[in-house]
Parts: structure tokens; sequence; C-alpha cells
């Protein structure tokens, strides 16, 4: 390989990693005589599982994010090659099918001891649960979203990679009843990055001591708060001690 091929990354053998995921669906999707740029959601379910990943969990999510995917059901292949591709110039895994399963394998199991990359196939999770059109993701489909990152023992999915519970208080359970009460709109961007961000404090304050009123945290994120303390999941922290002093929000 010389040094252009380097910099470009492995991208005629990523192509043709591709051209074998595409089934005849795809082609007579894609129209007679067609370069095929996308295969469906087959395809998609069949590419997932031979990395070794759970289509119907978390697992799933890491693999999309890998191929830069825009929606569940297709993976297209600009995203494919250029995901994969910096992948290789990262960490030098080449194009090969064993190769990528055994990295999307380690990348599976890091999620719960890997703060950082929990968060980025997280935010990835937005834009693949959302309609094309539309800037928000619909509340129910967010729901399942936060049962599959963040579930509990209560949660239907059973426990996601970093469940949202401290030694006391079970939040995903407690921040669904609440949306289940009192919030009836979709969930943007903002509400779904923020919420994330709110959930890692609340494991290291189970008080709320870290919010304040001031902050800039999301209205619905307040009220969270409030309704915690109105419905005593979470006591008001001692004064003096914690109110949100030195606790900003993160840019998420």
């Amino acid at each position: 390989m010389n040094d252009r091929e380097r910099k470009r990354g492995p991208d005629d053998a990523l192509n043709q990693m591709f051209d074998r995921l595409v089934s005849d669906e795809d082609r007579q999707a894609a129209g007679a005589g067609k370069a095929v740029d996308a295969i469906g959601a087959e395809s998609a379910q069949n590419y997932i599982s031979s990395m070794g990943a759970n289509i119907e969990n978390v697992e799933a999510f890491v693999v999309l994010e890998i191929v830069r995917a825009d929606s569940i059901g297709q993976i297209t292949r600009q995203g494919f090659v250029e995901g994969w591709s910096a992948v290789y110039l990262e960490q030098r895994i080449p194009a090969d099918p064993t190769a990528h399963r055994n990295y999307v394998q380690a990348a599976i199991k890091s999620l719960p001891q890997n703060p950082s990359y929990f968060k980025k196939v997280y935010q990835h999770a937005f834009g693949l649960g959302k309609e094309p059109a539309q800037k928000a993701l619909e509340k129910d489909v967010a729901l399942v979203f936060w049962d599959l990152f963040l579930g509990t023992e209560s949660s239907d999915t059973g426990l996601g990679p970093r469940p949202w519970k401290s030694q006391n208080v079970d939040w995903l359970g407690a921040w669904k009843r609440f949306l289940a009460e009192k919030w009836t709109r979709s969930v943007n961007k903002d509400m779904w990055n923020q919420t994330l961000a709110f959930a890692e404090k609340t494991l290291v304050d189970e008080t709320l001591g870290f919010w304040n009123e001031d902050q800039a945290w999301p209205g619905v994120i307040d009220d969270f708060v409030l309704w915690c303390r109105e419905e005593g999941i979470a006591k008001a922290p001692v004064p003096g001690l914690g109110g949100g002093e030195g606790m900003d929000v993160e840019d998420y």
C-alpha cells in the first residue's frame, strides 16, 4: 500500500465489501442498470447480525454509528466506506469482515466503561430514530431508546449498558413516569442530549444538589427536578452543600 492509499484508506476493498452485502431486492430498488448506493432494512439487519451485534438492543446502534447510518433501515455505500475508512485511519483496522467484527465486539464491550464513546453512540441514535423531515423524536420512540441505552430492572428491555439508577433511585423509571404524566410533546435534540448529561450527574448526586434554576437545563428537566422533590424521590440538598455551585451544564 502506497502513501496515497494509506491517507485515503482502503476504499476499494470497502466498496467490494459493500457490494457483497447487496441483495437482489436492493438491486431492484436501485433500478435496472443503476449502481446500488444503499442497502435496505433486511440487508442492513443481516449485516448487523454478521458483526455479532444484537439487532434488538443497543448493540445495533454501535454498528450503525460506525457506518454513519442516517436511519435504522438503511446503510448507504458512502457511510459504510467513509465510516470504516475512518476506523482504518484511526486504528489501522483492515478492510476485512473478521477484523471488523472483532472491532465491533470490542466497541460493544466498551460501552459500560467508556462514557465518551457511550455518549457518541447515544447522540448518533437521535438521528436514527426520527423521520428525515422531522427535527425531533416522537416521544414513544425516545422512550424505547432510553430503555435500550439507560435501562434498569424496571425496563421492558432489561438492563442497558449504563443503567440510569443510583443507589436509592431508579431514575429512568421516575423519568418515564414524569413524562407520562407531564409531557405530551416530542423530544428535540437538546432534550435528548441533555437528558444524558443530567443522568450522569444524578448518578453522582442523587439529591440533585448539582441543579439550580439559573442553569441552562431544558425546561423539562427543571420541571422534572421539582416533580422529583414533590414526589419525595429526591430530597432537597442540605443548605450550603450543593445547590448547583460550580456545576455547569455540559455542552452536549
